[in-house]
């Protein structure tokens, strides 16, 4: 499990990569953002104290007039002014005074810092606009120190007399910010390292039913297509997953039962196809082994042969016929259908069905107006195989053949009956492959080829109809041919 967790492609490990690459950079934006803010607000805290503080200094510690425009009555000199040393001494503070003209006097009692200086014009533009809370400049004195300054315009509101300006060395604020934000780091790596802790086993166990969908899926062959996954995993993926796969494992499955049949129905045709033709060639070679050794010199022998011949060849020939339409109707498509009136056409086959009959019974029931679309030869076929194969099975005496014309619901149905040896229940459902055949011997007192049936039914296909039957064995069988009427 580890090494498939370790894998590079594995869906584990690019799961986890990629978790722990947006948690790390969720963490680097919270940290970028925290780190911008909190020094903002850092900096500001840092000049309202400074500003508040300049707002506390009396005015006349800076003297009554603007600065270098002369002393009131009473008033110190400029660089003598009693500023309270608590404040004017503080360690890395700077202090200044602008005068109206623009002059700057830098009152810093630092050594190591001094108070950074604008331009005049800087300075005037300052005079020029009100007092704002929390307003500060970052600037850098003449010894490249950075500082946080504070500008405070002294004087009643428009008409200022000054500008007091107080520094403070950022190094400190910077110091805090740096310790905030590697606290910061090391509380996100724990973060990461809990996360990753907690993440994994969290993974694996979500991915359990993929797992498990996997190991389904390798254990599935040929043998086994009718097993199913389970579809209530409680992951909708998983579930859709289950579902298509469970469909794709049905239409395998479906499509290996009938790859089964077909590939059983060929053994079986290919079986029978070389009986059928095996028969009648043995019974050829048969006449002609009698007739090389002497029996062509008899007449009545050489006549009998040649017949006998004749008919096994007629039987080749009518097999071979059935298998290549066979095959024709099996990859043709279905010929141009037309309107056809299914009436005219039985009545025009009467004399046809008359002749074939014999000295059986035949009747005819037709419902005139009956219109259908479709190939009249090919229909005309179907119906004399179903005919053909009732003359066989009944008595050349006693046998009764009947065929009958009548739509039902959106159908025309023509049926034939005979009232012959009928069809054993448990043969009916093959009755239609090819060369299957109900009796149990493969000799038939007809003679017929058994691809009748089976060309019947693909000769109703072609016409997007249906075949059926119902018999009773002893008491005959009926045919029905359903096929869906001209709109």
């Amino acid at each position: 499990m580890r090494r498939s967790l370790l894998a590079p492609r594995s869906l584990r490990f690019q799961l986890l990569q990629r978790s722990l690459f947006v948690m790390a950079a969720l963490l680097l934006m919270i940290g970028i953002l925290q780190y911008v803010l909190m020094k903002d607000f850092q900096y500001k805290n840092k000049a309202e104290a400074l500003e508040a503080q300049l707002i506390s200094l009396p005015h006349d510690w800076f003297g009554g007039k603007p600065f270098g425009g002369g002393s009131l009555p009473g008033s110190l000199p400029p660089m003598q002014l009693p500023i309270p040393a608590p404040f004017y001494y503080q360690p890395g503070l700077s202090l200044a005074s602008i005068n109206l003209e623009g002059e700057f006097t830098d009152l810093s009692r630092d050594e190591e810092l001094n108070a950074p200086q604008l331009s005049a014009g800087q300075y005037k533009e300052l005079l020029k606009q009100p007092n704002q809370r929390g307003a500060y400049r970052i600037l850098t004195d003449k010894k490249g120190t950075e500082q946080l300054v504070v500008f405070h315009v002294t004087g009643p509101p428009g008409h200022p007399d000054g500008i007091i300006q107080a520094g403070t060395d950022t190094a400190s604020l910077n110091q805090i910010l740096m310790t905030q934000l590697a606290i910061f780091i090391g509380l996100s790596v724990l973060a990461l390292a809990a996360g990753l802790w907690l993440y994994i086993p969290l993974l694996r166990r979500t991915l359990g039913p993929l797992s498990s969908v996997v190991q389904k899926v390798s254990q599935t062959d040929a043998a086994n297509l009718n097993e199913r996954l389970p579809v209530n995993q409680g992951q909708q993926e998983i579930d859709q997953l289950a579902v298509a796969f469970n469909g794709m494992l049905e239409r395998l499955d479906l499509s290996f039962e009938a790859e089964r049949q077909t590939t059983e129905r060929m053994r079986r045709f290919i079986a029978d196809a070389s009986h059928e033709l095996r028969t009648p060639l043995t019974s050829i070679h048969g006449f002609i082994e009698v007739l090389l050794r002497g029996a062509a010199s008899n007449p009545d022998q050489l006549r009998s042969a040649l017949t006998s011949m004749q008919l096994e060849s007629k039987r080749i020939n009518k097999l071979v016929e059935d298998l290549l339409l066979l095959a024709k109707l099996d990859q043709a498509p279905s010929p141009e259908r037309i309107e056809i009136r299914l009436d005219k056409l039985l009545q025009e086959m009467e004399p046809q069905l008359l002749l074939l009959g014999g000295t059986r019974s035949v009747s005819l029931h037709i419902n005139s107006g009956i219109q259908v679309s479709g190939h009249p030869d090919q229909l005309k076929q179907a119906v004399l195989n179903l005919f053909l194969n009732a003359v066989q099975h009944t008595d050349p005496d006693a046998g009764s053949l009947s065929l009958k014309l009548y739509t039902e619901a959106s159908e025309a149905v023509i049926a034939v009956s005979d009232n012959g040896s009928g069809i054993a229940a448990e043969h009916l459902p093959h009755l239609f492959e090819r060369f299957y055949r109900s009796e149990s011997s493969r000799t038939r007192k007809s003679g017929g080829t058994g691809l009748g049936l089976a060309i019947t039914q693909s000769l109703v296909a072609q016409h997007h109809g249906t075949i059926h039957v119902d018999s009773i064995e002893g008491s005959g069988s009926t045919f029905r041919i359903r096929l869906p009427l001209y709109p």
